[in-house]
């Protein structure tokens, strides 16, 4: 093709020789011979959810149905199973690690309730809405308070915290909870220095509890909520 091109055969003329278009035709004379194929990247429906991924991968013990699920319930993204567990397993070994390094401790009556919320679609007359539920456990004896909303703004954990006081009949040494914007403005991994929002501290000081917030990735900590809020979801 180039060398006829330089014997004066013009693109119509190629194209027609060589059975390809005039484009064609014009990109392998502007590269003065073959164009390797390039094969057009395919944008993956887990793109860009890297970190969202991870987060949920360890907040929920490697639980990849359940990332499954949530992907469907958030993200309106439907996948199998296998996608799911091939693009979390890079961080497999690293929970590996932190499973043989957690000592798993009880909490005394009293001393501690976790709370994080979980969400699902639900139809409402006509309409699939999604509703988040707030989830309280007791550390000791594992019981349950589940309160639907609409949001989970600030008010929404204020209104759910208040309503576990009132369900159970008192409130507890700690809470315990990830680092929901909501509470927490900031949390340095590294030096594990927390500073919980201003109006979370007055709340606390009027109820009479401590505030404690997990390490970034390692929502386990507060396992017993965990599989609380996975119960709620898939009921």
């Amino acid at each position: 093709m180039v060398q006829l091109h330089g014997l004066g055969w013009g693109a119509k003329r190629l194209s027609k020789e060589f059975g390809c278009s005039r484009n064609t035709v014009r990109r392998y004379l502007r590269a003065g011979g073959p164009v390797a194929y390039r094969k057009p990247e395919r944008r993956r429906s887990l793109d860009g959810l890297e970190d969202w991924l991870r987060e949920r991968f360890f907040r929920h013990d490697g639980n990849a149905d359940v990332i499954r699920q949530e992907l469907v319930s958030e993200h309106d993204i439907i996948i199998g199973l296998r996608s799911v567990e091939l693009r979390v397993r890079q961080w497999r070994r690293e929970l590996k690690a932190q499973r043989r390094a957690t000592v798993r401790f009880e909490t005394a009556p009293g001393r501690q309730l976790q709370i994080d919320f979980g969400d699902t679609r639900v139809w409402i007359g006509d309409e699939r809405v999604r509703v988040y539920l707030f989830v309280a456990t007791l550390g000791y004896s594992r019981r349950l308070h589940i309160r639907p909303s609409l949001r989970q703004c600030q008010a929404d954990w204020f209104a759910g915290m208040e309503g576990a006081f009132l369900r159970f009949g008192g409130v507890p040494a700690e809470l315990l909870f990830d680092n929901a914007r909501a509470l927490v403005d900031r949390h340095d991994a590294a030096t594990r220095e927390v500073r919980f929002n201003d109006r979370l501290h007055a709340f606390a000081r009027y109820w009479g509890f401590t505030p404690r917030a997990c390490a970034p990735y390692r929502a386990r900590t507060k396992g017993k909520d965990e599989r609380g809020v996975g119960y709620s979801n898939s009921h």
